[in-house]
């Protein structure tokens, strides 16, 4: 394990939690808007977005022998960026400018209490990532100390 590994492998996890938490923030803004993508002749309400975050590594036995040998620790990856494929909303609003001939509106498959916790979920995970980058970066300094 290198030097710098611990504090590279949380600076990986702030990246992904903050790209979750703009995410997130993303689907808040967009709880109300009818208008996302403009499929088959017609506007398709906004669609909720989830961060899909895995390893570095293809296994568990990977990182571990990659660790007891000391190779490079890879840390969190961002896989990609998913459309949430859950039903739209269908309320009956008929004066609403983008109701069909029933009067009935398609709303985005936003649930803001979900998207709450996806936003408490990942600020709790920075702020650890932040404590373990600190306690890295304590030990560094401890041990610069010691050699002087």
């Amino acid at each position: 394990m290198g030097v710098f590994d611990a504090m590279n492998v949380s600076a990986s996890g702030l990246t992904a939690q903050r790209l979750r938490m703009d995410v997130a923030s993303s689907n808040m803004a967009n709880v109300d808007s009818t208008r996302g993508e403009f499929k088959n002749g017609v506007w398709e309400p906004y669609r909720r977005k989830m961060v899909v975050l895995g390893s570095g590594e293809s296994s568990f036995k990977n990182m571990f022998n990659k660790a007891v040998n000391n190779g490079k620790m890879a840390g969190v990856k961002v896989n990609g960026i998913v459309n949430d494929e859950t039903p739209f909303k269908t309320v009956y609003q008929p004066e609403h400018p983008d109701a069909n001939e029933e009067g009935f509106v398609q709303l985005p498959n936003v649930d803001p209490l979900k998207e709450m916790v996806d936003l408490m979920s990942a600020t709790r995970s920075y702020e650890a990532n932040v404590t373990a980058l600190n306690a890295a970066k304590g030990m560094y300094l401890k041990a610069l100390e010691i050699g002087r």
